[in-house]
């Protein structure tokens, strides 16, 4: 009994043993088998092994950002044939930008007049008291003739020629929509004997507008800056003309020449001129701030003449909303042309402006 059990023990671990060599190999071919297919790349033609997409894009990435001269023929691939014709066409759209936003710029100017002179009491039309809501009274032009408190003759010579008085100015007003007042401001002593003296004359005729400006010589251009102001805020005019006390005008004369530009916006007419820069203190017209107008001896921008000229309602608006940022140079008419210098502004030449015109024409000069 103990042979044979002996036996049947040794039998069965042969097997088992025979079994485990067995399944030893098989597992070692097939894993040859499978390792051999996983390694096993394929030849790509001409020799170079494939890549991925994702390493194909970084060495092209790569590739490019180190050669110049394909950069280059890229660059030039992505310019178009008509790219001069581009460029043209967004310089004129910018252009008309420019002037679009300039045409915003005085109309919204001009709706803060109105507004300002609607919450200042500034007069108003007798029909308009009617209606549900304020309408102030259209006029056609404002003249402001520039004097001083020294020029009681110049205004006795202009009251007696060309400037109706009483009844007459009112109905000119009323019927011809024509404003015309002498613009002063005040005394460096306010209510001193040079006030005084301008409250008498203008209980007697009534023909002065009274400005917030200390009156002197060297502040032309800021009295200048506040008539156009003052003058939009109270009277509601197509135009609003400067001139000085030593000039005669033919009101209806200058009135039709107006009257042909009424349609036009921005409009700034005057005897136009460019005289050069004086930068030579002591000389009449001196200029402190000639080094702005660039070299010595340079000539000033295209501006009229100071004895008198015209500009449009939407023009006057601007000066009256900008007034504290507007700059003043020493010469009042230099200043007036500089204010509209970066706007779309119709500048005209009329001759007829100019000094030295023949007393039988349009305007006169004392």
């Amino acid at each position: 009994m103990s042979f044979k059990n002996r036996v049947e023990g040794t039998s069965r671990s042969v097997i088992s043993q025979k079994w485990i060599l067995f399944l030893c190999i098989s597992s070692f071919c097939a894993g040859m088998f499978f390792t051999a297919r996983m390694w096993t790349i394929p030849d790509a033609k001409g020799g170079i092994t494939r890549t991925t997409g994702v390493e194909a894009e970084r060495l092209n990435l790569v590739s490019e950002g180190c050669n110049t001269k394909f950069l280059q023929q890229k660059d030039v691939k992505l310019v178009s044939k008509d790219v001069f014709g581009e460029v043209s066409k967004t310089h004129n759209a910018l252009q008309t930008l420019d002037k679009t936003i300039s045409s915003l710029e005085m109309e919204l100017a001009a709706a803060k007049s109105a507004q300002e002179s609607i919450l200042s009491g500034a007069p108003i039309s007798g029909d308009s008291e009617k209606g549900d809501s304020p309408k102030k009274r259209k006029y056609f032009m404002v003249v402001g003739i520039n004097t001083a408190f020294s020029s009681r003759k110049r205004r006795d010579s202009v009251r007696a020629t060309w400037m109706p008085q009483g009844e007459k100015r009112k109905k000119l007003e009323e019927e011809k929509g024509i404003i015309m007042r002498f613009v002063i401001g005040h005394g460096a002593t306010l209510g001193g004997i040079l006030d005084r003296a301008i409250e008498a004359e203008d209980r007697n005729h009534g023909d002065f507008l009274r400005l917030d400006h200390v009156e002197g010589y060297l502040e032309l251009s800021a009295k200048t800056k506040t008539y156009f102001a003052t003058a939009v805020k109270l009277w509601d005019a197509e135009y609003y003309v400067k001139v000085d006390d030593d000039v005669h005008v033919n009101i209806g004369t200058l009135a039709e020449t107006l009257a042909r530009h009424r349609k036009k916006p921005r409009v700034y007419i005057g005897c136009m001129k460019s005289g050069p820069v004086l930068a030579q203190k002591g000389v009449r017209y001196h200029e402190p701030e000639y080094w702005k107008f660039g070299e010595t001896g340079n000539k000033y921008f295209r501006h009229a003449t100071g004895q008198i000229y015209a500009i449009s309602k939407d023009l006057a608006s601007y000066i009256s909303v900008n007034q504290h940022v507007l700059h003043k140079y020493a010469n009042e008419d230099v200043s007036l042309g500089a204010w509209f210098i970066g706007l779309d502004v119709l500048h005209i030449d009329d001759r007829r402006l100019c000094c030295g015109t023949p007393p039988g024409k349009t305007f006169s000069f004392s």
